[in-house]
């Protein structure tokens, strides 16, 4: 059967727009995982903490979405990275899980007691179901970057030699922290956006700033270590970008290095990580000059900008393996197969519009400040 696009094509856009899924759920829920984060330090009394959870109380659900959406194109898109990855990482998926179950949990029980110690017991509860993902998904990537230790057998099974402890190495710990500064740095924007003057928005605005500073730190330190730490892998061998997928027919090879690559061949590529730099600026600029639109504005685009770094930066890789290269999993070799791939590309042009028009419109609705007032008038508030 011939299809109007071509394999290599259709592999290059569900690539594409893996990335977009992944950016879009930094993007809306990063900022819940952000407040989440912060709430504890912002928000000092009953009322205060009460008005920072209703500024992401209408619409976290609705955000986690995109995390469902990534973890689906995962696994119908690349099948081969979904096996390997949530199998390998299994442990650390579950701590991420725990942590997120925990956070609908506390949403919904921590104002059903009157009591100081039960609502601050929740309270807790919001901030490990923020801070955890945003570390682990970090130390992931991270992990990613490294190399994970894994090998393929000739039945392609996967077999994962690491374990929990082993992800958290110097350069992961560097990606985690930087996740968190991040997407703390995008909460505190979206307090900037949706909280009401007064004491809860300065104290945002300065654990805003703090992790403004932090993510052009670590950020930096980041590309230092891939640059001089021996980051990176490189196709050796013949590339056949449309033939079957079959992770064992690529000859890959460590080359300390090879991350940056990409820039050399491709120079506008270096826009995204420009972008993860000026952005974080900005933020920091709209957090001091107590411009809603240019802290939100900036922290959404340093957000973009430092994933697509990664992205950009790995091409064509998904998942190289540490121990054995020549498993490594990438765009060309990993993916479904083409009719696959085309049927969900015609399903996704149809629905994914759709979820945008309808998410658009729930924000356009819901916007506006949250106040401690409303929550003596409104009975749907948390």
């Amino acid at each position: 059967m011939d299809l109007p696009i071509d394999f290599a094509t259709l592999r290059l856009i569900w690539w594409g727009l893996l990335g977009v899924l992944l950016i879009a759920f930094a993007l809306t829920d990063g900022f819940d995982l952000g407040v989440g984060a912060l709430l504890p330090f912002v928000a000092k009394t009953d009322e205060e903490r009460r008005m920072v959870i209703n500024t992401v109380g209408a619409t976290w659900e609705g955000n986690q979405v995109w995390f469902i959406l990534g973890g689906g194109a995962i696994f119908a898109a690349w099948p081969f990275v979904y096996a390997v990855s949530f199998s390998g990482f299994y442990l650390a998926m579950f701590l991420v899980l725990s942590a997120l179950i925990l956070r609908p949990v506390s949403f919904k029980y921590r104002s059903k007691r009157a009591s100081l110690r039960w609502r601050a017991f929740w309270d807790w509860g919001l901030f490990v179901g923020g801070f955890v993902p945003a570390l682990v998904f970090g130390v992931a990537v991270g992990n990613v970057m490294l190399g994970a230790p894994f090998h393929l057998d000739s039945d392609l099974r996967s077999f994962y030699d690491g374990s929990l402890l082993g992800l958290f190495t110097p350069f992961s710990l560097i990606a985690g922290l930087l996740s968190v500064a991040m997407l703390v740095l995008h909460g505190a924007a979206w307090l900037s956006v949706k909280a009401e003057q007064g004491p809860v928005l300065e104290r945002a605005r300065l654990f805003g700033t703090v992790a403004g500073v932090l993510a052009l730190v670590l950020f930096a330190v980041g590309g230092l270590y891939v640059a001089y730490g021996g980051l990176g892998y490189r196709i050796t061998g013949a590339l056949d970008v449309n033939g079957f997928s079959n992770p064992l027919r690529t000859t890959v090879q460590a080359a300390p290095g090879a991350w940056l690559d990409n820039y050399g061949r491709y120079p506008w590529m270096m826009i995204a990580p420009a972008l993860g730099f000026v952005g974080a600026l900005a933020g920091l600029v709209g957090m001091w000059r107590r411009s809603a639109p240019l802290a939100f504005g900036g922290s959404s685009a340093s957000t973009v900008g430092i994933i697509s770094t990664v992205g950009l930066s790995m091409f064509p890789f998904i998942l190289p393996s540490s121990i054995d290269p020549q498993s490594s999993l990438t765009v060309w070799n990993a993916s479904s197969s083409h009719l696959t791939l085309f049927i969900m590309l015609i399903v996704t042009a149809i629905f994914l519009p759709l979820i945008l028009i309808y998410t658009t419109w729930v924000y356009s609705v819901l916007w506006g400040r949250t106040s401690t007032a409303a929550l003596k008038t409104n009975p749907d508030l948390y």
